[in-house]
């Protein structure tokens, strides 16, 4: 005879019996919840040249979806290190955002002036390829609820069960169509900067500078840029003061405030 049922298979098998189902995603979120407590929980698609979709959401504290719709999916989600995960190729699995956050993301001011707006203070995301250059995240936080980190334990108890976490979400949202949900195809963010900097502000970036702002704004150093870039650090400072200069900055708290505003109509 076998063992005693536990919550955590009848929670999987919830799971598994709402795949295909409108109250998928909620029974996935109780599966997970039955591994390792969280506070809040978004899933959305991210694209190749589209803004991201959301599928669904819930939270114990509304403040951390309150710019969601208005500021994270039209803009923001430009500096997300999950959006560049997905951008990377990232393979699916189970990913916490800082092992996946560039060297000085905690000093950007898209981390302080967004995302600890939020009260987030930890995430740990499935990753889950769904074709059509798109990926599936399914995103659970913990945020000024909780006030706790995942710890090790934690990470280590999905980790193990990432290959199940994410053919649940491959399975589920596999005839998922971008054509039918999400914004039109967009040119590539480099070209759209470049195209409304020009406009708005007569600032004519060459596309290398304009790669060296978004990856100063994701959060890279030098050392970062260069290696990213394959070039020396010293070029790499090369671009950095042409770009300060061309936008009459000096710092990148000024470059943030100058391209948001820009971000949200991209």
């Amino acid at each position: 005879m076998g063992g005693p049922v536990t919550q955590e298979d009848r929670a999987l098998a919830q799971a598994l019996r709402a795949l295909g189902q409108p109250s998928f995603a909620e029974a996935f979120a109780h599966y997970v919840r039955r591994l390792v407590p969280f506070d809040n929980l978004i899933i959305l698609a991210y694209h190749k040249d589209r803004n991201p979709v959301a599928f669904y959401r819930e939270c114990v504290d509304p403040v951390v979806y309150q710019n969601m719709d208005g500021h994270y999916l039209k803009a923001a989600y430009l500096l997300d290190p999950y959006y560049h995960a997905h951008a990377s190729g990232l393979r699916a699995g189970v990913h916490q955002l800082f092992d996946l956050a560039p060297d000085q993301f905690r000093q950007t001011s898209y981390f302080r002036e967004y995302y600890q707006n939020t009260t987030l203070v930890d995430e740990v995301a499935v990753f889950a390829s769904l074709g059509h250059d798109t990926t599936l995240t399914a995103c659970f936080g913990r945020d000024r609820s909780s006030g706790r980190l995942y710890s090790k334990r934690e990470v280590q108890m999905l980790k193990r069960r990432e290959h199940a976490l994410t053919a649940l979400c491959e399975v589920h949202w596999h005839d998922y169509d971008p054509g039918a949900s999400a914004d039109i195809t967009l040119a590539p963010v480099i070209e759209r900067l470049r195209l409304a900097l020009r406009e708005r502000h007569d600032i004519r970036l060459s596309p290398r500078q304009a790669e060296v702002a978004m990856y100063i704004l994701r959060g890279h150093s030098s050392l970062s840029i260069s290696l990213n870039l394959g070039i020396s650090v010293d070029t790499v400072k090369v671009f950095r003061r042409q770009l300060y200069g061309k936008c009459n900055i000096s710092s990148q708290a000024e470059l943030f405030a100058l391209l948001m505003p820009i971000f949200s109509s991209l």
